[in-house]
């Protein structure tokens, strides 16, 4: 089975397809880097529709999802746009946590695994 590189680059893939299933590395806020929780989970999704499109897919065949929150206490604010955002009938399993993010600016990361 082949492997498809999206987005590769020194360190990282933003997203690597094997079969029909596609893994999405941690996706940040890049415009909304360093604004509120909710601007910046609107960003991060953007860019997943966007990484999911590349790689021939969508939202409506998401399999799982982490979400990393810097502060477990803004996770109704998070879930609000999650909420407003994922495909109603195809929720996919997932778990949110919190964890010290790479860098203080980022409040947000979201990771997830999609099929094709």
């Amino acid at each position: 089975m082949s492997i498809e590189r999206i987005g590769c680059g020194p360190r990282m893939s933003d997203a690597v397809v094997h079969g029909n299933t596609i893994y999405l590395a941690g996706h940040v806020a890049d415009a909304a880097k360093g604004k509120s929780v909710g601007e910046q989970t609107r960003d991060i999704l953007a860019q997943i529709d966007e990484t999911l499109a590349e790689a021939g897919s969508d939202k409506t065949r998401i399999l799982s999802a982490t979400i990393y929150l810097a502060d477990i206490k803004t996770f109704q604010e998070m879930n609000a746009v999650w909420d407003s955002w994922v495909s109603q009938g195809n929720t996919p399993a997932r778990a949110t946590v919190e964890a010290k993010l790479a860098a203080p600016d980022y409040t947000v990361e979201i990771v997830m695994v999609a099929a094709r």
